[in-house]
């Protein structure tokens, strides 16, 4: 199924983890938020569990293994066009992670990774959800 002008809603997963009290971003390679800082996921795969799918996008989008959390919260993504069409339309369960092993870099769907400060985080432009996101996961550590 497309990403862009999906036939129904497209299951995702996000991970947030904190490496000695910061938070791990991305900024994004591919539409949509291309070009712009969020927290690192991805689609889930058919017969994929979420937790399986947390581990596997954070794997390769940010090259560490992780144990995966409870989860922070459900949230909708949606982009219409103009004239109403729905553009992006995404669901996304987004978990508390625990990093595990491995060195953090950028993978194919990301252009750079950060560990910031989330009490500091007005320079990475995130969304609101994404910073509220954030706030929660703060407060289950």
């Amino acid at each position: 199924m497309s990403r862009e002008y999906p036939a129904r809603p497209i299951i995702g997963v996000g991970g947030v983890v904190f490496i000695e009290g910061r938070v791990v971003l991305v900024k994004r390679r591919h539409e949509p938020l291309r070009g712009q800082w969020s927290l690192p996921g991805g689609a889930v795969d058919v017969g994929e569990t979420l937790p399986a799918a947390v581990r596997r996008e954070l794997r390769e989008e940010i090259g560490i293994e992780t144990q995966v959390g409870p989860l922070i919260e459900l949230c909708e993504h949606i982009t219409r066009e103009p004239d109403g069409r729905v553009r992006y339309h995404f669901v996304i369960a987004d978990y508390l992670c625990q990093e595990v092993e491995g060195r953090l870099r950028p993978g194919s769907d990301a252009t750079a990774v950060a560990v910031a400060d989330p009490e500091n985080l007005a320079s990475y432009a995130l969304t609101e959800t994404t910073l509220g996101v954030i706030r929660r996961a703060v407060s289950l550590r």
